[in-house]
């Protein structure tokens, strides 16, 4: 019976484990388009107030940069979703499987898991760790 717990118990912690590194990866990755797309934004701003037909030219290119990012942040974000599904489907399917019953209650993340999505923002704006 302790080897069951303990068991359970270790394998939750390296779903955490992860799923932090799974959401760490993803959010860096959203952080780098997102910083692109600050400075295509920049530039399509420039060109704009310069109204230079070539520079206004170049603008639908960029424009096209700028949604194909929006793209890969939405396509990240789905990956990541899918990722976390499988991830919390997994961590129910082994419960249920420790403790003999099925398990029917809602799975609820690990608690380092649910601060890494509330800590995240903040360190990335502050450069803090949580």
């Amino acid at each position: 019976m302790e080897g069951d717990i303990f068991s359970s118990m270790s394998d939750a912690t390296q779903v955490d484990t992860k799923v932090l590194q799974t959401f760490h990866k993803s959010f860096m990755q959203v952080q780098d388009i997102l910083d692109q797309n600050r400075l295509l934004i920049n530039e399509i701003n420039q060109n704009h107030e310069l109204k230079m037909p070539d520079k206004l030219s170049r603008n639908v290119g960029l424009i096209r940069e700028l949604n194909n990012n929006i793209r890969r942040v939405v396509n990240v974000y789905s990956d990541l979703s899918s990722s976390l599904v499988s991830s919390v489907e997994t961590t129910s399917e082994g419960e249920s499987r420790s403790n003999g019953k099925s398990n029917t209650k809602r799975f609820r993340p690990g608690v380092a898991a649910v601060q890494m999505l509330l800590c995240y923002p903040v360190l990335k704006t502050l450069e803090l760790n949580c």
